[in-house]
């Protein structure tokens, strides 16, 4: 029986990683996958995922304007699809999380959805805060703060280091622009510092 899986961290805890590695476990088996990335996010170029430890893939895109479980289906109809493979999950829509719903229940196919869960001021991403609330499985994926705690924060951070505390949710970024923290160190850095908290 399939089930939407939503597999979430902070940034650097080796989301993409997980992705590939699950897309080619099913693919040795014969078996096929349809790997989505946002279109918002085009860092390792236009319909690709790329790891930091360097292996990548092609990958559909998708805008927050698509209709998933229409795309899914009409690829489905013509060459079977054994599980679909999201990543920055993050953002998907209200609506688009719903359409995964229908893609698990209805197609019977599994769904994998990799993303952050909070943006830079510790609020939910709207995709992320939709999976949480009806994803089947959720599984969390560690990484490390520079103190050793485990990182579950993220800091958005200006050309010189310094700790951003207003912006848009969504500014596409790497290790230029973020780092992820424990929540002491969120605190200390974004909470204890802004007067607008």
């Amino acid at each position: 029986m399939a089930q939407l899986y939503f597999y979430y961290s902070a940034m650097n805890a080796g989301k993409s990683t997980s992705l590939l590695q699950s897309s080619y476990n099913y693919r040795e088996r014969g078996m096929n996958t349809y790997v989505l990335t946002a279109a918002i996010d085009d860092r390792s170029g236009i319909g690709k995922i790329s790891s930091r430890i360097g292996i990548e893939s092609d990958a559909h895109i998708f805008n927050e304007n698509d209709d998933l479980a229409e795309m899914i289906g009409k690829v489905h109809q013509q060459n079977k699809q054994h599980c679909i493979l999201i990543d920055e999950s993050q953002f998907l829509s209200k609506e688009q999380v719903k359409q995964l719903t229908y893609v698990v229940d209805i197609l019977d196919i599994p769904v994998l959805c990799y993303g952050i869960k909070t943006d830079f001021k510790g609020e939910l991403f709207p995709g992320s805060q939709y999976l949480l609330a009806w994803a089947d499985k959720l599984i969390e994926l560690k990484t490390i703060c520079h103190c050793g705690r485990k990182a579950n924060m993220i800091l958005r951070m200006d050309g010189n280091g310094n700790v951003l505390h207003e912006g848009a949710q969504v500014e596409i970024g790497g290790n230029e622009s973020y780092v992820s923290v424990c929540r002491k160190h969120f605190r200390k850095e974004f909470w204890d510092n802004n007067s607008n908290n």
